[in-house]
């Protein structure tokens, strides 16, 4: 039986170490494609939900009414679970978003709206609809997002 000399063992483990290196290396690149294709993903759906709300908010101005309407929404982005929260200051008003199961305060991704209105709610996905109300008190517009189910509201 002819021997293995020590040259050949050498190089085949180099050969191991340089695959590992090549597969871990594509495992990350794929890894940070699949995430920002998941941030545009949220992203896009961020624009639709801000541009539903600034469409309801000017009916609401325009028409001193009440106006609803619901977003079908994806259950889940990729793989990951997301989250919506509308919120406002004294003078703006923005949608923010995220990965997760619970919305956390000062994200990095927003969207904002044109007016000033008074903003409450967020949305989890995975809980069916998206609803937006837009409605005047006092002189001033308040829109409020919550999740609309199959069987009613959920208020998260």
């Amino acid at each position: 039986m002819p021997s293995i000399t020590p040259s050949y063992l050498y190089t085949f483990v180099a050969l191991i170490a340089v695959s590992t290196l090549l597969v871990f290396s594509f495992i990350a690149y794929v890894d940070v494609l699949r995430f920002s294709s998941e941030i545009g993903q949220l992203t896009n759906l961020m624009d639709r939900v801000a541009s539903k709300g600034t469409e309801l908010l000017m009916l609401t101005m325009t028409t001193n009414a009440t106006s609803e309407a619901s977003i079908q929404m994806p259950t889940a982005i990729g793989s990951k679970h997301y989250w919506l929260k509308i919120c406002s200051d004294s003078s703006r008003t923005w949608l923010e978003g995220g990965f997760g199961n619970k919305p956390v305060e000062g994200t990095e991704l927003r969207v904002y709206l044109p007016n000033e209105a008074s903003a409450t709610g967020s949305y989890i996905g995975g809980y069916g609809a998206a609803y937006l109300k837009c409605y005047v008190s006092a002189g001033v517009p308040h829109i409020q997002l919550t999740s609309l189910n199959g069987s009613g509201w959920i208020e998260v």
